[in-house]
């Protein structure tokens, strides 16, 4: 693949992506990990680099099974060597051991799971990632700051569950130091819920990771018990939920996530990407959680949409039918 067969747009938005959010340096080696159904996109940083950095490099791989699935070992162990990472692919290595495993030797990393060229194009141009910063900064504080989150939805989640001493993780869309790490496109305050505390009854209404958009008036309902998915009910969507859960056992039904998108240019489109960071809206997961500083190391991490979302910290409201009620700018 050659320059010209990059489309203008999205050689721009990588630009952007490696300048403004993994804060390049001239001094630097970058290492770029793709799969075959991403290459395009991999491609496009890896040209945007070539004046950016002292040695970008491109690494291409089989797509991934699962979410969560560890990435080759040579790769690991290359994404150890590099000053950055950059990893645009179909499934998730945000919460994988080699990314773990990168950040702990003091690369820093950026994940891309299921990236596209419209979110690319979409969520690089125009979007004020100090804002998004700001904002997800001032979100995670409140989370550090609070015991016992609960909420709501129209769709009919209301679930309760503790974040006493568990410590809120921004995903603030600047990745410039050594051993840290975050997702792109950006704009995410989230954290564990504590493990086997969690209560009541999620109904994702938006999206859900390895699965897509839902279905107009299609719901996915989880009903949790001390912290985990005891039930998965609905129509199809959750069929194909409890079928990909089933394969990794009891632990891939730990409730691991509780996420605030804070990006207000991302739109809800389908991938997970960019639908857990659109404001307005919370996500729940359900497996790994080691990443968080968790206990639970499986291969799986999935992520639901709740749209419309009311939710308090400590009994104060932070956010009602989806509107902030307290400034963060």
């Amino acid at each position: 693949m050659c320059m010209d067969d990059i489309p203008h747009d999205l050689f721009h938005a990588a630009e952007t992506a490696l300048r403004d959010c993994l804060k390049l340096k001239k001094e630097e080696t970058l290492l770029i990990v793709t799969d075959s159904e991403k290459e395009m996109i991999g491609q496009a940083l890896w040209y945007a680099a070539q004046e950016m950095c002292k040695e970008p490099m491109l690494m291409l791989m089989n797509p991934r099974q699962s979410n969560g699935e560890n990435l080759p070992v040579v790769i690991e162990e290359a994404m150890k060597k590099a000053d950055a990472v950059i990893i645009p692919t179909a499934k998730s290595a945000t919460h994988t051991d080699s990314r773990i495993n990168a950040c702990k030797a003091g690369a820093r990393v950026a994940t891309m799971p299921g990236i596209t060229q419209g979110i690319m194009e979409r969520c690089f141009h125009g979007v004020d990632y100090a804002k998004i910063a700001s904002r997800t900064d001032a979100l995670t504080r409140l989370l550090d700051e609070t015991d016992e989150v609960h909420c709501t939805a129209p769709g009919g989640t209301d679930i309760k569950f503790s974040i006493k001493d568990i410590n809120g993780i921004s995903s603030r869309g600047i990745v410039e130091k050594s051993g840290s790490f975050g997702n792109l496109p950006s704009g995410e305050a989230y954290l564990m819920p504590m493990e086997g505390n969690a209560e009541g009854i999620i109904v994702v209404d938006g999206s859900m990771a390895g699965i897509g958009m839902l279905d107009e008036g299609e719901t996915i309902t989880l009903k949790i018990e001390k912290g985990f998915a005891t039930e998965i009910t609905g129509a199809k969507a959750a069929e194909r939920l409890n079928e990909m859960v089933d394969k990794f056992g009891k632990e891939a039904r730990n409730l691991a996530e509780f996420g605030i998108g804070t990006n207000d240019g991302a739109k809800l489109s389908g991938d997970i990407l960019e639908d857990e960071k659109v404001m307005g809206t919370v996500h729940f997961a359900v497996g790994n959680n080691k990443s968080m500083g968790g206990t639970v190391n499986v291969q799986l991490h999935l992520d639901g949409m709740v749209m419309n979302p009311t939710f308090t910290f400590d009994g104060k409201e932070i956010m009602k039918d989806g509107k902030f009620v307290i400034d963060l700018d």
